[in-house]
């Protein structure tokens, strides 16, 4: 079983993805189709999905990425904000030497930070930032999750205290696992004019149909749920549970066309029926 983010676009996922490869070092596109384009920066696996456009991307969900040297901190960040828009300028703050926040011209958002990682630790994570409508559940959610996947622990919890800019108890900044991916967290203050959708998501890779019943059943609860494998859990962030067999159903030739007619009628994934389209195509 697997997790990774998928990022929507309104057609243009390849030229976004290329962008991305072009930004950091140990990027490549792993492969590409109309529909979907799979690749990775700096070892991180993503989705790039050809959506249409129905979603827009917010900073709801941003990269956080931790870069060791001034000079990969400020090429990052020229070629992020080129056509994009800044948030908070690359400049030194109390937590760090180096920091910024950017919209690309793509619409996704990035945290660059210079620091130091352990061995072996990733340098791009997905950031939550829980606003409006979900302010003040940042814990809740990352309690929620690491109690429902396996393989997954919370690492770092830093509240706000009294005399703060946010209420004692809100959470400032959180680190946690998910099947041993990393994710921070945190609350954020204002009058935020967003909230998650469908625009960032994150894809569970299920080997079994009782993984794919299980997930589906938690995080659909008090939830929403959608058509192909989708699915908005109680806080607002979206899901995308499916079988791990897809992909490889979606690329062999003849198949992809009857295994899409077959999921477009699901809302919860059913591997059995797929597999039936294809050897049926």
């Amino acid at each position: 079983m697997s997790m990774y983010p998928c990022l929507w676009f309104n057609g243009n996922a390849k030229e976004a993805a290329t962008f991305y490869c072009s930004v950091f070092n140990n990027s490549k596109i792993i492969s590409d189709t109309p529909l979907v384009v799979q690749f990775a920066i700096e070892g991180k696996k993503i989705m790039g999905l050809n959506g249409g456009p129905m979603f827009t991307i917010n900073p709801s969900i941003s990269f956080f990425v931790t870069l060791p040297t001034v000079e990969e901190i400020e090429t990052a960040w020229n070629k992020l904000a080129d056509g994009g828009n800044i948030m908070m300028a690359l400049d030194t703050y109390p937590w760090a030497q180096k920091y910024g926040w950017v919209v690309d011209k793509f619409g996704m958002t990035w945290q660059l930070m210079l620091g130091s990682l352990p061995e072996g630790a990733p340098k791009i994570i997905m950031s939550f930032l829980f606003a409006g409508q979900q302010y003040g559940k940042a814990q809740e959610a990352i309690n929620f999750y690491t109690t429902t996947f396996p393989h997954s622990h919370i690492h770092h919890i830093e509240f706000y205290q009294e005399n703060e800019p946010q209420p004692a108890g809100n959470l400032k900044f959180g680190h946690f696992t998910m099947l041993q991916e990393m994710f921070a967290a945190m609350d954020g203050i204002g009058d935020h004019q967003f909230q998650f959708n469908e625009a960032v998501s994150l894809v569970v890779e299920c080997e079994t149909q009782a993984e794919i019943d299980n997930y589906w059943d938690i995080l659909s609860r008090d939830g929403k749920e959608s058509q192909c494998g989708w699915l908005t859990d109680k806080f607002g962030v979206s899901w995308q549970i499916v079988p791990s067999i897809l992909a490889r159903l979606m690329t062999t030739p003849g198949k992809a066309g009857s295994v899409t007619q077959a999921f477009m009628k699901m809302k919860k994934m059913d591997i059995a029926t797929l597999i039936a389209a294809a050897e049926a195509s």
